[in-house]
């Protein structure tokens, strides 16, 4: 401290000789991601040909040697700029990776012998229709309607990325008449999910964790998205919604809110543990409405991960925007995810703004939708081709 004071020239060329010596070092003890074999993952080529890349485009000995003095600054930045394309790309491989780890343990659909040929099933979206041992004219209501079937259904996955299944679990006697029931139906349309999941009005937050845990497992999409069986879907608006965001890692797409905690038993929504949120009469943080709501894939996939540590409070939509707080997430309040029935979806359309969804919200969904389906479609209904026409 005494000593002579050292000029600023000496501190920035310490600093960077430092630095050189410190990546040099790096280089040298760099452990190739083939490790992960251990674990008997496999990697995806296309990280590594990115890491590779990075490694050749960024060498500190080739830089000091062709380098010249003024150059200095112009390299130190070009360092930063490929410090921060590798953080990228390692935190994508690693995310990939822990997926990987998931499928390889998920013993929900396959057994481990066909685990280890499995591969994911590229989407570009899953959406999953949220449904009920009791909600057979329900599903036919959605099938008559918005939704394809048969070979209409087989063609919009292949040629657009658009996976649609109804999902359900099984009942409290696995093997029971409703478990054959589904079984049928399941036969006949071939358009199921199912969850290893006893059903239960209460139990929907462990539904729709696992919902997203087994869809990562099967399909590599860049959303998926959770909707009810009451609720009218425009694909095609969905598609170019959901096309905007694709860009975007971290997103959370639906009708924002934020409700009352309801704290009496008698209250349909009543939350058992409202003290966690504070004094009586405050409002819970905001979250998408539980009709419909669509996240990427990362975020799914950190569910996957991370499901058996995720909280689960009483009402579902609730439980998925608790899981997503405390994360750097994008949360996008589209008001066209749930327009209402007619005249309003109505209006809209004829205004030139079709809506993505549309439900009554007196309802939580369509009221009477079985009969009211058809009428909803009719009016505001964006037409069967819509959906073909939307570039992806």
């Amino acid at each position: 401290m005494r000593g002579k004071p050292i000029s600023a020239k000496a501190i920035f060329v310490l600093c960077f000789a430092s630095f050189l010596a410190g990546s040099l070092f790096t280089n040298q003890n760099w452990t190739h991601p083939s490790r992960a074999k251990d674990n008997r993952i496999a990697i995806i080529p296309h990280h590594v040909t990115k890491l590779q890349e990075l490694k050749q485009d960024w060498d500190p000995k080739r830089k000091m040697v062709e380098g010249k003095p003024g150059d200095i600054m112009g390299e130190v930045q070009k360092t930063h700029e490929a410090i921060k394309s590798l953080e990228s790309t390692m935190s994508t491989l690693e995310m990939e990776l822990a997926v990987a780890r998931t499928v390889q343990s998920n013993e929900q659909h396959y057994s481990l012998e066909k685990l280890a040929n499995h591969s994911l099933q590229k989407a570009f979206v899953v959406i999953g229709i949220n449904t009920a041992f009791s909600s057979r004219k329900r599903r036919e209501s959605l099938r008559q309607t918005w939704m394809p079937k048969g070979d209409k259904l087989k063609k919009l996955e292949k040629e657009k990325g658009i996976v649609i299944r109804f999902v359900i679990g099984h009942s409290a006697t696995p093997g029971g008449v409703l478990d054959k029931a589904i079984d049928l139906e399941d036969a006949e349309h071939k358009d199921f999910l199912r969850l290893k999941h006893v059903e239960g009005y209460h139990e929907l937050s462990t539904k729709t964790r696992l919902y997203f845990s087994t869809a990562v497992s099967i399909w590599d999409a860049e959303f998926y998205l959770k909707v009810d069986d009451d609720v009218h879907l425009n694909l095609g608006m969905l598609m170019s919604t959901l096309a905007r965001y694709r860009s975007k890692p971290r997103i959370y797409i639906g009708c924002m809110k934020s409700g009352p905690v309801l704290s009496q038993k008698d209250d349909k929504y009543y939350e058992p543990e409202s003290w966690k949120f504070g004094e009586d009469g405050n409002k819970y943080f905001r979250h998408a409405t539980g009709q419909l709501y669509a996240i990427s894939k990362d975020l799914a996939a950190y569910i996957s991960i991370n499901s058996p540590i995720l909280h689960r409070y009483a009402n579902e939509d609730v439980s998925l925007g608790s899981w997503l707080l405390g994360l750097e997430v994008e949360h996008v309040d589209d008001r066209s995810m749930c327009c209402g029935t007619p005249p309003d979806c109505e209006w809209k359309a004829q205004e030139g703004s079709v809506c993505v969804a549309s439900f009554d919200w007196s309802c939580s969904g369509i009221c009477n939708s079985v009969k009211r389906m058809k009428v909803v479609h009719d009016s505001c209904g964006e037409g069967e081709g819509a959906v073909w026409n939307v570039n992806l």
